[in-house]
């Protein structure tokens, strides 16, 4: 198997002979392939034995035709295979007829597919289609188009898939992917046309997967996908189940998205685009949205209630050429990770639809993050061979890696190390840092525990780069990223924030600047401040729908120390500050969010009158000491302090995150 970023990196060669632990192959490998378990992620790669005593094989002509056999179990059968290598198997661009499918068998307690090598197939491995209690294991899969191991349908559930390897997975049998991505500008963009084409049996195909989960009950436990050209193990979970079941009675009281996973442990992905993808399920024609769907577990799916945790444990991920981990939605278990080589470690997102409530969206808790290890692949393009190394982006070089994106809602990270993420001439990284560049705000509550940085520089947030950006380019919400450090790991005191530096906080004496990680480090409470955008609050950014652009109006300039900041909806604020608030317009609403009750803001507005809230002071002293907002005029300035206090209903996934209260000055 490949052990670099590339997939088609895949070797197959004949063994000659062998002595002792020494083997002869019937030519060179052409490529370095990494043997070494390095700065504790075993990157040793997988060697695949294709033949077997009893082969199943369609005639030389289906290389050309890509029309091969097929081996289906139908309703009533049992099948049992064991030891068996199948080669040219499959039909192509077909319905039905894959190498080894189980279909609507039902119940098949006691079947399974087992040792067997499943290699230059033209449609998927194994399909798993309205059957339960099948057992798939130890299997290789090499050179094969579409979905290799695939659940179909998402009514499947109490399979194992245990000890599986798919090596080299293609969305075609000669043509390139044409994926459905959230990726830098200059690679993939996200785009459904590839949905469409009719090269891709599903629309999804054009974004292949090794492990194609529809289901989370069931159990994928010490797997490889060992280089797909998209995604490694992809949980795309419907709605309800589809296709057959479309439209039935089981399928209605079926919620793949609202059910518990039931065992992810062990597995392994690298050499892929995304190594693990819990997210854009399927709808019901098929398609599906680079921006969802969510999952969610609880004890009871059909009525949404009784949230439930939902674990994966034990996963490693290296040489992703996007990210080693992308996820949605919420109460996600994320433990003992092993993620090394990735652009990107690990992204969450919050589901952004009904159900909510969780406690909290994701937590990662004694897991290894490693910016770059041992594993020097092989660079190929000048840059590469310039850099000593291959790049996840060959085409952009300085694209800064990071190892945690903190993206929408509440995350926490424990008792997790983060080794060799540092700057070079070549690019920058940090080993925490935000989603690029994000159109939904981060949680204040955001936090880090117990964490430990080696050789690391602990947060990089970069500048906008439209190159590096995807389609939230020119969004706002990447702005208030902050991190709250919980123990001081950071090494600047319990309770400190790592917040992005767009101006402001620089200038707030509780901010310290730290110019290489283009962050502040502040102290005490840390809320967001919304100065004239709609909404308020987490609404500041348009919602989780978006909407119209409101009309062009006059900026809001917001200053501190003499520090400047044009206002561009929320942006972070830490208790205690006072900033001036200047802007031409007639009417400015300011509001104060996920700010602990009794913290406060005092803000000087020259040209206003009169503010819509709070009690009038005598003095500038008065102001100052006042416990609730309150408000001071001094000639041609308005003087108000705004204090946070708690607001009606405000439980739910908004006002979980602290105490809000808002403002309108006037002319």
């Amino acid at each position: 198997a490949s052990t670099d970023f590339n997939p088609r990196q895949a070797e197959k060669r004949t063994i000659t002979a062998i002595s002792g632990t020494t083997i002869t192959l019937d030519e060179p490998l052409e490529y370095m392939h990494y043997g070494e378990i390095t700065f504790g992620v075993d990157q040793r790669g997988e060697v695949a034995m294709l033949t077997r005593n009893i082969k199943i094989q369609a005639s030389a002509d289906a290389e050309e035709s890509f029309f091969g056999g097929h081996i289906m179990a139908m309703p009533g059968s049992r099948m049992y295979v064991e030891g068996v290598e199948l080669t040219r198997m499959g039909q192509n661009l077909t319905l039905a007829r894959y190498p080894i499918h189980w279909h609507l068998v039902g119940d098949a307690q006691g079947q399974y597919v087992r040792n067997a090598a499943i290699h230059n197939t033209y449609n998927r491995c194994v399909t798993v289609h309205g059957t339960n209690y099948l057992k798939v294991e130890n299997n290789v899969t090499y050179n094969t188009v579409g979905h290799c191991f695939f659940l179909e349908d998402g009514i499947e559930h109490s399979n194992e898939f245990i000890s599986n390897v798919g090596i080299q997975t293609k969305c075609h049998t000669s043509k390139p992917c044409v994926p459905t991505n959230l990726a830098p500008a200059g690679s993939a963009q996200e785009r459904g046309d590839g949905q469409s084409s009719p090269d891709a049996l599903i629309p999804s195909d054009n974004t292949v997967s090794t492990f194609w989960v529809t289901n989370p009950d069931n159990t994928y436990r010490n797997n490889v996908a060992a280089g797909s050209d998209q995604i490694g193990f992809w949980m795309a979970f419907p709605e309800h189940p589809t296709g057959q079941f479309e439209g039935t009675e089981i399928s209605a009281n079926t919620w793949p998205r609202r059910t518990q996973i039931r065992e992810f442990s062990g597995n392994v992905a690298h050499s892929n685009f995304d190594g693990l993808m819990l997210d854009r399920g399927p709808n019901a024609e098929g398609r599906f949205n680079a921006g969802g769907n969510p999952h969610m577990a609880f004890s009871d799916p059909a009525n949404a209630t009784g949230p439930l945790d939902s674990y994966i444990t034990d996963f490693t991920a290296y040489k992703s050429r996007n990210g080693g981990i992308w996820a949605r939605g919420e109460q996600h278990v994320f433990s003992n990770l092993k993620l090394a080589d990735n652009a990107i470690g690990y992204t969450h997102a919050y589901p952004g639809i009904e159900p909510q409530g969780g406690a909290y969206t994701s937590k990662v808790v004694d897991s290894l993050f490693v910016g770059e290890s041992d594993n020097i692949g092989n660079p190929t393009t000048p840059e590469e061979i310039a850099y000593g190394r291959s790049l996840p982006h060959p085409e952009l070089p300085d694209y800064p890696i990071r190892g945690y994106e903190y993206y929408d809602f509440l995350h926490f990270v424990e008792d997790t190390t983060f080794v060799n993420y540092e700057d070079n001439d070549t690019r920058q990284a940090g080993a925490l840092s935000y989603l690029l560049f994000t159109s939904f705000p981060t949680s204040a509550d955001n936090s880090i525990e117990g964490v430990k940085f080696v050789n690391a520089k602990p947060a990089h947030f970069p500048p906008m780069e439209q190159k590096w950006g995807n389609d939230n380019f020119g969004s706002n919400g990447w702005r208030t990223a902050a991190i709250k450090d919980i123990d001081g790991s950071l090494g600047h005191g319990e309770g400190a924030y790592i917040v992005n530096d767009i101006g402001i906080l620089s200038g707030v004496d509780a901010c310290k600047s730290m110019p290489s990680w283009n962050a502040v480090v502040c102290q005490g409470d840390l809320g967001r401040l919304n100065a004239g955008a709609s909404g308020g609050g987490f609404g500041g950014f348009g919602g989780f729908g978006g909407g119209a652009q409101a009309p062009a109006q006059p900026p809001v300039v917001i200053s501190s120390n003499g520090v400047e900041f044009t206002a561009a909806n929320e942006t972070s604020i830490v208790s205690g500050a006072e900033v001036r608030v200047a802007t031409e317009r007639d009417e400015l609403p300011i509001s104060l969010s996920q700010l602990d009750n009794g913290s406060w803001v005092l803000f000087e507005l020259p040209g206003f009158t009169s503010v819509d809230a709070g009690s009038e002071q005598s003095s500038m002293d008065a102001l100052r000491s006042a416990v609730d907002t309150a408000w001071y005029k001094d000639g041609d300035t308005l003087w108000v302090k705004v204090v946070a206090q708690e607001t009606a209903g405000g439980g739910g996934p908004f006002g979980a995150f602290g105490s809000a209260t808002s403002v309108t000055v006037k002319r």
